[in-house]
């Protein structure tokens, strides 16, 4: 099985190394020091369940790899419109893209029956410009509940997490899901094929719609929201309207307010990926999972006041940072 790695971040790079443990063949795509890293050393892994070392093959040139079975994509959401020059040379008429991303996925309404199949979203495909680089019938779902970060170029820490959810998203238990879910476990790691990985989506989405906003809005910590009165209200509320817009979407996440917060309240003093994209001055990935939350209370007819009023704040915090962003033609790994 040959897999790519599309942005070799902190995600991609673990992902990437448990394959490559387990006898897949993968070429990791990466940039700048981490791409010279990863040439020299490989990828580290520094992890609770042990630390090991691999040497995939690494390069900034995607026609240098050729067409494989599986993409992952490791980048940010936002980045997803401009990664068609990285992805395309990977291509073959089967192969599949994984995109291990946070909030709601481009392709969230290919192959969903019902009054809004195909519908596009907006804040997560504006002008269709992500479905014209990432088809959504090559979309293999993947929800992330892994922990990592780049200690260093090439050096990925493992914090806690193991599973991958994955799944097609017309809830078909494809050959394609079955081979990718094998070669994951075989790494090491947590993969089941879900008949509605979307009910996933949902579940992971109700941290971020409401920590990670909140988090760069005000500079708190995991625990430090989960322990003001007033901000575990705000978050208890966005979390009740967010599930309230999945349930009119005919999604229904078995999940429960209080038992979210408290595990985040566990998780102590960490700092939101938004956050930390906000102390480097990086673009902040609230489109997928805020605006496009409200955009979807839109077409449900929800009322959503909370969301709404945190998702101006946010939009007004980007446009405010815009002149510090980076190029959007460059892609971003999710670290």
């Amino acid at each position: 099985m040959r897999v790519a790695v599309v942005g070799a971040g902190a995600i991609g790079a673990y992902m990437g190394a448990c394959l490559h443990r387990a006898g897949a063949d993968v070429s990791l795509i990466a940039r700048g020091d981490n791409l010279a890293a990863l040439r020299a050393h490989g990828v580290r892994v520094l992890s609770p369940r042990g630390d090991f070392q691999v040497r995939p093959y690494a390069t900034d040139d995607p026609a240098e790899i050729g067409a494989v079975d599986h993409v992952i994509l490791g980048l940010k959401a936002y980045s997803y419109a401009t990664c068609g020059p990285l992805v395309q040379p990977l291509l073959k008429e089967e192969t599949s893209i994984v995109a291990a991303q946070n909030g709601i996925p481009w392709w969230y309404f290919h192959g969903l029956r019902g009054p809004h199949e195909d519908h596009r979203i907006e804040a997560v495909d504006p002008g269709g410009a992500v479905s014209r680089v990432l088809p959504p019938h090559r979309a293999i779902g993947c929800v992330v509940y892994a922990a990592t970060e780049l200690d260093a170029p090439g050096v990925v820490r493992h914090r806690e997490g193991t599973r991958f959810s994955i799944g097609e998203p017309d809830g078909s238990g494809s050959q394609r899901c079955r081979e990718f879910s094998d070669a994951m476990v075989a790494g090491g790691l947590k993969c089941p094929v879900e008949d509605d990985v979307r009910r996933d989506v949902w579940i992971k989405l109700m941290g971020n719609v409401a920590f990670n906003p909140i988090s760069a809005l005000t500079g708190a910590t995991l625990a430090g929201m989960c322990r003001h009165e007033g901000v575990r209200e705000l978050v208890t509320a966005m979390m009740r309207e967010t599930l309230d817009i999945a349930n009119a979407l005919g999604c229904h996440p078995d999940i429960a307010i209080e038992r979210r917060l408290a595990g985040a309240e566990r998780t102590g003093e960490h700092k939101t990926s938004t956050l930390q994209d906000l102390e480097r001055g990086k673009p902040l990935e609230l489109a997928a999972m805020l605006t496009a939350v409200v955009e979807l209370a839109d077409l449900v007819g929800a009322n959503a006041p909370t969301l709404r009023t945190i998702n101006a704040l946010g939009d007004l915090l980007g446009r405010r940072l815009a002149p510090r962003e980076p190029a959007a033609a460059v892609p971003t790994p999710r670290e």
